[in-house]
Protein backbone atom coordinates (compact mmCIF):
# COMPACT_ATOMS: atom_id res chain seq x y z
CA UNK A 1 0.00 0.00 0.00
CA UNK A 2 1.33 3.45 -1.24
CA UNK A 3 -0.09 6.74 -0.16
CA UNK A 4 0.34 9.67 -2.32
CA UNK A 5 -1.32 13.57 -2.59
CA UNK A 6 -2.28 15.12 -5.72
CA UNK A 7 -1.43 18.48 -7.29
CA UNK A 8 -4.55 19.86 -5.97
CA UNK A 9 -4.07 18.91 -2.41
CA UNK A 10 -6.52 15.87 -2.73
CA UNK A 11 -5.49 12.72 -0.89
CA UNK A 12 -5.41 9.32 -2.35
CA UNK A 13 -4.84 6.22 -1.01
CA UNK A 14 -2.46 3.89 -3.28
CA UNK A 15 -3.39 0.66 -4.08
CA UNK A 16 -1.64 -1.26 -6.52
CA UNK A 17 -1.79 0.90 -9.86
CA UNK A 18 -5.00 2.83 -9.29
CA UNK A 19 -5.80 5.16 -6.13
CA UNK A 20 -8.88 5.58 -3.91
CA UNK A 21 -10.37 8.60 -1.81
CA UNK A 22 -9.89 9.23 1.83
CA UNK A 23 -13.64 8.10 2.36
CA UNK A 24 -12.74 4.99 0.31
CA UNK A 25 -10.04 3.92 2.16
CA UNK A 26 -11.30 4.16 5.82
CA UNK A 27 -14.57 2.63 4.50
CA UNK A 28 -12.36 -0.42 2.65
CA UNK A 29 -9.74 -1.05 5.51
CA UNK A 30 -12.88 -0.44 8.43
CA UNK A 31 -10.79 2.72 9.84
CA UNK A 32 -11.19 5.98 10.05
CA UNK A 33 -10.95 8.90 8.02
CA UNK A 34 -8.57 10.58 10.70
CA UNK A 35 -6.33 7.82 10.77
CA UNK A 36 -6.02 7.62 6.74
CA UNK A 37 -5.51 11.13 7.05
CA UNK A 38 -2.49 10.68 9.46
CA UNK A 39 -1.63 7.80 7.79
CA UNK A 40 -1.39 9.80 4.20
CA UNK A 41 1.07 12.92 6.04
CA UNK A 42 3.73 10.13 5.90
CA UNK A 43 5.85 8.04 3.49
CA UNK A 44 6.42 5.24 6.85
CA UNK A 45 4.38 5.13 10.12
CA UNK A 46 6.14 7.40 12.29
CA UNK A 47 5.24 5.55 15.35
CA UNK A 48 3.92 6.51 18.81
CA UNK A 49 4.89 9.60 20.02
CA UNK A 50 4.49 10.82 23.42
CA UNK A 51 3.14 14.55 23.60
CA UNK A 52 3.60 15.05 27.70
CA UNK A 53 5.96 13.42 30.32
CA UNK A 54 5.11 10.23 31.85
CA UNK A 55 3.18 11.10 35.14
CA UNK A 56 4.04 9.01 38.65
CA UNK A 57 2.18 10.96 41.50
CA UNK A 58 3.13 7.97 43.56
CA UNK A 59 6.78 8.80 43.15
CA UNK A 60 6.88 12.81 43.43
CA UNK A 61 9.15 13.83 46.10
CA UNK A 62 10.92 10.55 46.03
CA UNK A 63 13.00 11.04 42.62
CA UNK A 64 15.45 13.56 44.41
CA UNK A 65 16.00 11.18 46.67
CA UNK A 66 16.38 8.38 43.96
CA UNK A 67 18.66 10.71 41.54
CA UNK A 68 21.12 11.40 44.54
CA UNK A 69 21.59 7.53 45.59
CA UNK A 70 22.43 6.68 42.02
CA UNK A 71 24.50 9.74 41.49
CA UNK A 72 26.71 8.31 44.38
CA UNK A 73 27.26 4.96 42.43
CA UNK A 74 29.23 6.98 40.38
CA UNK A 75 31.95 6.64 42.81
CA UNK A 76 31.28 2.94 44.12
CA UNK A 77 32.60 0.05 42.63
CA UNK A 78 29.75 -1.07 39.83
CA UNK A 79 29.27 -4.35 40.94
CA UNK A 80 27.92 -2.39 44.35
CA UNK A 81 25.58 0.49 42.54
CA UNK A 82 21.79 0.23 43.31
CA UNK A 83 19.23 -1.90 40.85
CA UNK A 84 16.01 -1.33 40.59
CA UNK A 85 14.83 -3.75 43.17
CA UNK A 86 16.96 -2.15 45.92
CA UNK A 87 16.06 1.17 45.06
CA UNK A 88 12.44 0.47 45.66
CA UNK A 89 13.64 -1.45 48.76
CA UNK A 90 15.08 1.11 50.38
CA UNK A 91 12.43 3.85 49.29
CA UNK A 92 9.64 1.42 51.08
CA UNK A 93 11.94 0.50 53.97
CA UNK A 94 13.79 3.65 54.56
CA UNK A 95 11.46 6.37 52.80
CA UNK A 96 8.03 5.57 53.30
CA UNK A 97 7.23 4.33 49.83
CA UNK A 98 3.98 3.32 49.25
CA UNK A 99 4.04 2.60 45.30
CA UNK A 100 5.33 -0.30 42.81
CA UNK A 101 8.30 -1.90 41.56
CA UNK A 102 7.37 -1.20 38.38
CA UNK A 103 6.84 2.59 38.87
CA UNK A 104 10.94 2.61 39.89
CA UNK A 105 12.08 0.50 37.24
CA UNK A 106 10.60 2.63 34.26
CA UNK A 107 11.69 5.31 36.31
CA UNK A 108 15.37 3.97 36.03
CA UNK A 109 15.39 3.29 33.06
CA UNK A 110 14.06 6.41 31.73
CA UNK A 111 16.67 8.54 33.23
CA UNK A 112 19.47 6.01 31.72
CA UNK A 113 17.95 6.33 28.70
CA UNK A 114 17.77 10.62 28.86
CA UNK A 115 21.96 10.05 30.20
CA UNK A 116 22.77 8.27 26.64
CA UNK A 117 21.16 10.68 24.65
CA UNK A 118 22.75 13.21 25.99
CA UNK A 119 25.52 14.58 23.23
CA UNK A 120 28.92 15.92 24.75
CA UNK A 121 31.26 17.14 22.44
CA UNK A 122 34.38 14.03 22.22
CA UNK A 123 38.09 16.57 22.93
CA UNK A 124 40.85 14.91 24.33
CA UNK A 125 43.70 17.52 24.90
CA UNK A 126 47.12 16.52 24.40
CA UNK A 127 49.39 14.83 27.07
CA UNK A 128 46.83 13.00 28.75
CA UNK A 129 46.66 8.96 28.88
CA UNK A 130 44.32 6.35 29.78
CA UNK A 131 45.05 2.50 30.26
CA UNK A 132 43.93 -0.64 31.34
CA UNK A 133 44.20 -4.77 31.11
CA UNK A 134 42.72 -6.73 29.25
CA UNK A 135 42.28 -10.68 28.56
CA UNK A 136 42.92 -13.21 25.92
CA UNK A 137 44.03 -16.75 24.90
CA UNK A 138 47.43 -17.57 23.81
CA UNK A 139 49.31 -20.16 22.90
CA UNK A 140 52.67 -20.92 24.66
CA UNK A 141 55.31 -23.26 24.20
CA UNK A 142 52.36 -25.10 22.56
CA UNK A 143 49.81 -25.27 25.82
CA UNK A 144 46.92 -22.96 25.62
CA UNK A 145 46.55 -20.39 28.38
CA UNK A 146 45.44 -16.92 29.16
CA UNK A 147 47.14 -13.79 28.61
CA UNK A 148 47.00 -10.18 30.72
CA UNK A 149 47.73 -7.50 27.99
CA UNK A 150 48.05 -4.24 29.09
CA UNK A 151 47.00 -1.64 27.11
CA UNK A 152 47.88 2.35 27.02
CA UNK A 153 46.20 4.88 24.89
CA UNK A 154 47.14 8.52 24.05
CA UNK A 155 43.79 9.88 22.96
CA UNK A 156 44.63 13.04 21.48
CA UNK A 157 46.68 11.28 18.81
CA UNK A 158 45.38 7.60 19.01
CA UNK A 159 49.08 6.44 19.47
CA UNK A 160 48.42 3.00 21.39
CA UNK A 161 51.13 0.97 23.08
CA UNK A 162 50.25 -3.17 24.19
CA UNK A 163 52.08 -5.39 25.91
CA UNK A 164 51.17 -9.24 27.48
CA UNK A 165 52.12 -10.71 30.21
CA UNK A 166 51.20 -14.26 31.89
CA UNK A 167 49.43 -12.96 34.99
CA UNK A 168 48.02 -9.31 35.73
CA UNK A 169 50.23 -8.50 39.08
CA UNK A 170 51.71 -5.65 40.36
CA UNK A 171 54.95 -6.26 37.73
CA UNK A 172 53.11 -6.40 35.04
CA UNK A 173 51.59 -2.66 35.49
CA UNK A 174 54.70 -1.19 36.73
CA UNK A 175 56.27 -3.04 33.49
CA UNK A 176 53.75 -1.86 31.18
CA UNK A 177 53.98 1.75 32.24
CA UNK A 178 57.73 1.81 31.86
CA UNK A 179 57.96 0.15 28.16
CA UNK A 180 54.68 2.56 27.27
CA UNK A 181 56.42 5.32 28.40
CA UNK A 182 59.71 4.46 27.02
CA UNK A 183 57.81 3.52 23.39
CA UNK A 184 55.86 7.10 23.50
CA UNK A 185 59.25 8.58 24.69
CA UNK A 186 57.58 10.49 27.11
CA UNK A 187 55.78 10.64 30.68
CA UNK A 188 51.97 11.78 30.10
CA UNK A 189 50.45 14.53 32.14
CA UNK A 190 48.11 12.18 33.90
CA UNK A 191 46.83 8.76 33.21
CA UNK A 192 42.98 7.98 33.65
CA UNK A 193 42.27 4.14 35.50
CA UNK A 194 39.25 2.41 35.87
CA UNK A 195 38.57 1.79 39.84
CA UNK A 196 39.60 -1.76 39.96
CA UNK A 197 40.45 -3.44 43.02
CA UNK A 198 43.84 -3.70 41.97
CA UNK A 199 44.66 -0.21 41.81
CA UNK A 200 42.30 1.03 44.42
CA UNK A 201 42.76 -0.39 47.95
CA UNK A 202 39.92 1.38 49.25
CA UNK A 203 37.51 4.12 48.12
CA UNK A 204 36.66 6.09 50.98
CA UNK A 205 32.54 7.92 51.61
CA UNK A 206 34.53 11.38 50.78
CA UNK A 207 35.33 9.93 47.07
CA UNK A 208 38.95 9.73 48.76
CA UNK A 209 41.06 6.98 47.48
CA UNK A 210 43.80 4.81 48.75
CA UNK A 211 46.37 3.36 45.89
CA UNK A 212 47.59 0.31 45.56
CA UNK A 213 51.52 0.65 46.57
CA UNK A 214 53.16 0.15 43.21
CA UNK A 215 50.79 2.79 41.46
CA UNK A 216 51.72 5.49 44.64
CA UNK A 217 55.10 3.97 43.70
CA UNK A 218 55.05 5.16 39.96
CA UNK A 219 53.30 8.66 40.91
CA UNK A 220 56.39 9.55 42.77
CA UNK A 221 59.00 8.39 40.23
CA UNK A 222 57.31 9.47 37.03
CA UNK A 223 55.30 12.31 38.27
CA UNK A 224 52.04 12.23 36.37
CA UNK A 225 48.58 12.59 37.89
CA UNK A 226 46.76 9.82 38.29
CA UNK A 227 42.90 10.06 37.67
CA UNK A 228 40.18 7.68 38.06
CA UNK A 229 36.85 6.97 36.21
CA UNK A 230 35.28 4.72 33.35
CA UNK A 231 37.45 4.44 30.69
CA UNK A 232 35.24 1.35 29.20
CA UNK A 233 33.31 4.53 28.30
CA UNK A 234 36.25 5.98 26.38
CA UNK A 235 39.55 4.75 24.73
CA UNK A 236 41.00 2.51 26.53
CA UNK A 237 38.93 -0.20 26.95
CA UNK A 238 38.07 0.38 23.32
CA UNK A 239 41.88 -0.31 22.84
CA UNK A 240 41.04 -3.53 24.65
CA UNK A 241 38.27 -4.79 22.23
CA UNK A 242 40.43 -3.74 19.23
CA UNK A 243 44.23 -5.63 20.48
CA UNK A 244 42.33 -8.35 20.92
CA UNK A 245 40.07 -8.52 17.87
CA UNK A 246 42.90 -7.42 15.59
CA UNK A 247 46.37 -8.46 17.52
CA UNK A 248 45.39 -11.76 18.65
CA UNK A 249 43.00 -13.17 15.99
CA UNK A 250 44.06 -15.92 14.98
CA UNK A 251 45.08 -17.28 18.32
CA UNK A 252 49.13 -15.89 18.65
CA UNK A 253 51.66 -18.80 19.43
CA UNK A 254 55.16 -18.05 20.68
CA UNK A 255 57.86 -20.19 22.23
CA UNK A 256 57.98 -18.57 25.25
CA UNK A 257 56.56 -15.19 27.07
CA UNK A 258 60.17 -13.66 26.51
CA UNK A 259 59.65 -10.50 24.06
CA UNK A 260 62.33 -11.62 21.55
CA UNK A 261 60.61 -15.06 21.18
CA UNK A 262 59.44 -15.82 17.37
CA UNK A 263 55.99 -17.81 16.68
CA UNK A 264 56.87 -21.46 15.68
Amino acid sequence: MTWQRSENGGEKVGHGSGGMSQREAARQFGISRDSVRKMSAFSVPPGYRRTAPVKRPKLDGFTEIVDGWLEGDCEVHRKQRHTAKRVFERLRDEQGFTGGYIIIKDYMRERERRGREMSVPLAHPPGHAQADIGEAVVVIGGIEQKAHFFVTDLPHSDACFVRAYPAATAEAWVDGHVHAFAFFGRVPVSVLYDNDRFLVAKILLDGTRHRATFISGLLSHYLFRDRYGRPGKGNAEGLVGYSRRNFMVPVPRFVTWAPSASMP
